[in-house]
């Protein structure tokens, strides 16, 4: 019998109980229309920084990506003062807005090039790195903007694109999750997503087998950094502002979600679609927890105390025992020794 996915059953799960139990504590109010897409509007910018976090640990070598939020930050800015200069924004709205938002992916693809590049040429520890970045685009950032918050405004399009519905769903969430679903593809049917996930797990093996690891490394922050740049995009349509300190705590989020999908910090195994059903839980919580009447400061140490609790889980292989007992029916054996 084909072993089950423990990581995905236990979001799944989490996400019934969720909404089962906000919709008894608010008598429906949590389930209305207009919270859940109030909910969905939120996750994009949050999800694919999370995605993000997630190509860069599955490559191993204690892999992960710090300058997420600085970078989307960064891809607002410039690419938001670059397009002003080029179109009025109520003259052509259109133009401004695809101008503005392939800037914004063009400025991320950059930085998570040379992330990679720094990582894979140099041989830098990537969580030195990418901190060393972090601070390197906040600085950009801050000298481009002067530290004042730069006015994108709201052209039809782009505000749309942050605030519109498509039958009743935001259009954010469905480019989260069309942008998800074709890396999902590439990592799942692709040569490049199986000599990640191989790299990852045993990066020994994969030199002596031949892989241009510098190449996999290089292309796969360049991903992360392409997510953070349409990241940077969709907030700056929610927001209307961009500004170098935006989502001061995005990087903690970002790291507890791809924790809570399963994704091993050791890399070798990350999956897109749990990445995504691990977003929505967190948001779930979040909404519940505004629901209550809890601060935000028991909610960053709620945030806290669940990435500790799911390093636990995910050291000891919880999950996959649980996947065992579910696929057979019965606890696994110990082996012999």
């Amino acid at each position: 019998m084909r072993r089950l996915d423990g990581s995905f059953v236990l979001l799944v799960t989490l996400i019934v109980v969720l909404l089962a139990t906000g919709g008894l504590l608010s008598g429906g109010t949590y389930l209305s229309l207009f919270n859940l897409q109030s909910m969905a509007n939120q996750v994009p910018e949050i999800g694919l920084l999370a995605i993000g976090v997630m190509l860069a640990m599955s490559a191993g070598n204690g892999g992960i990506d710090l300058s997420g939020i600085a970078m989307a930050n960064l891809a607002g800015v410039a690419s938001g003062l670059v397009a002003l200069q080029v179109f009025p924004v109520d003259d052509a709205p259109v133009a401004f807005t695809i101008l503005f938002v392939l800037g914004c992916a063009l400025v991320g693809l950059i930085g998570g090039t040379v992330n990679g590049l720094i990582i894979s040429r140099l041989g830098i520890t990537p969580i030195l790195c990418t901190l060393g970045t972090q601070m390197l685009f906040t600085g950009i950032t801050v000298v481009l903007s002067s530290g004042r918050a730069v006015r994108i405004g709201a052209p039809g399009p782009l505000y749309e694109l942050g605030n519109g519905y498509f039958l009743g769903i935001p259009w954010s969430f469905l480019l989260f999750i069309f942008a998800a679903t074709v890396l999902g593809i590439v990592l799942r049917f692709t040569p490049y997503g199986v000599k990640l996930m191989m790299t990852g797990a045993n990066q020994k093996a994969a030199e002596f087998s031949g892989f241009a690891r510098a190449r996999i490394i290089t292309v796969t922050y360049a991903l992360s950094g392409l997510l953070a740049g349409l990241s940077g995009a969709i907030i700056a349509a929610r927001n209307v502002n961009v500004k170098w300190d935006y989502g001061t705590t995005y990087l903690l989020i970002a790291i507890l979600i791809a924790v809570m999908a399963g994704v091993k910090p050791d890399g070798g195994y990350g999956r897109v679609v749990n990445v995504v059903l691990s977003a929505i839980a967190l948001q779930l919580i979040s909404s519940l927890l505004n629901f209550i009447g809890l601060s935000n400061f028991v909610r960053d140490l709620a945030w806290g105390a669940m990435l500790l609790f799911f390093l636990f889980v995910n050291r000891f292989a919880l999950v996959e025992h649980f996947a065992d007992i579910l696929s057979s029916g019965r606890p696994p054996r110990a082996s012999k020794p």
